[in-house]
């Protein structure tokens, strides 16, 4: 990793070591009535041409408050990844990351454009098979409509990485480089963050998960805690748990698929490329709540991510997996993948 990126990190782990109690400071003083002359930024919809989905998707798009007026000016890039059953509006109305950055940029942190692409319920991957199109375009039970939801060709991990990535450098003013792009996530989008930070090492710098699914073999534990990991296709049901029928859809079905999508696989395969001077570790920087289901699925990811070298700041939280969690953990990742993407 750069020297400069090394400080940067070090830098955002003395941050991230600030009372548990600062990110609930930082969303009242996010919300509109607590700065009424805060300088904003401006949020857009967009649309683009996906080959790799054979679609168009929307984006939704947060300009800084320079945006605008500093013509000349191009920005660093940050990715901001939805959750199952989510949409590209949810980190937005839900999440209320604008007025996050609005908050943080008038605090003096360094202004990014952010973008938060439509993922589906696909889990950020290459589907293991193709979808059932003409099923999917008569489920009227859907709230999104088919022809924004069904896609011919689940390439969604190059969709995100390769399409978005491309369309969003050529149609703004962005520092089109590794070392100004980031990417973080909440739950599926937390799991999508980091493996398109492993997959794609020369595309993101940083990556940043809250409430991740971070351990997809992890099976039940027992009463003494032991760490089990499913190798069959019956035991991947078990680890699934609620999830099975979007993984199973995305994942596949047998052992190979779901060993190769496993984020603790990804891991072990990634250091010894770092060991050779292939890649690159992106830093990584995850967080969950003590009460949250996926609990003991990050402190997996933690132990094989340490016990490999990657580069990680970990942290459990008092919450749950809830928006009221991830509002508030927004502004730490934020400012974690800010810095990054700043660093000299």
């Amino acid at each position: 990793m750069p020297r400069g990126l090394v400080g940067a990190v070090a830098l955002v782990l003395s941050v991230l070591a600030i009372s548990t109690a600062m990110p609930a400071a930082l969303a009242q003083s996010a919300s509109p009535s607590a700065s009424p002359s805060l300088s904003r930024g401006s949020v857009v919809t967009d649309t683009l041409w996906s080959a790799a989905l054979g679609t168009h998707k929307a984006v939704t798009v947060y300009l800084p408050p320079s945006y605008q007026s500093q013509r000349s000016t191009r920005f660093p890039v940050l990715y901001y990844l939805h959750g199952l059953w989510g949409n590209e509006r949810n980190w937005v109305d839900n999440g209320a990351l604008a007025l996050t950055m609005d908050s943080l940029v008038a605090g003096g942190a360094p202004q990014a454009i952010v973008v938060m692409p439509d993922g589906d319920d696909s889990w950020y991957t290459t589907w293991a098979s193709l979808p059932d199109l003409a099923g999917c375009q008569r489920d009227t039970a859907r709230a999104e409509p088919a022809a924004q939801y069904c896609v011919p060709w689940p390439h969604y991990d190059d969709y995100l990485a390769v399409d978005v990535v491309d369309f969003i450098d050529r149609r703004y003013r962005t520092q089109a480089t590794r070392a100004r792009r980031a990417i973080a996530g909440l739950s599926m989008g937390g799991y999508g963050a980091v493996t398109l930070a492993l997959s794609y090492p020369e595309r993101f710098v940083a990556a940043a998960s809250h409430s991740g699914v971070l351990s997809t073999r992890l099976l039940p534990g027992d009463s003494a805690g032991s760490v089990r990991r499913a190798n069959a296709l019956p035991d991947f049901s078990r680890a699934a748990g609620s999830l099975w029928t979007s993984q199973r859809r995305a994942f596949g079905g047998d052992s190979i698929a779901w060993w190769a999508r496993d984020p603790l696989t990804q891991l072990e395969r990634f250091a010894p490329r770092v060991a050779s001077g292939q890649v690159q570790w992106p830093a990584l920087f995850v967080d969950v709540g003590v009460d949250d289901t996926w609990l003991r699925h990050n402190r997996d990811f933690a132990r094989t991510a340490r016990a490999v070298g990657a580069p990680l700041s970990y942290r459990e939280l008092p919450g749950a997996h809830t928006w009221r969690y991830w509002r508030a953990q927004a502004a730490f990742s934020l400012r974690a993948l800010l810095l990054a993407v700043t660093a000299p």
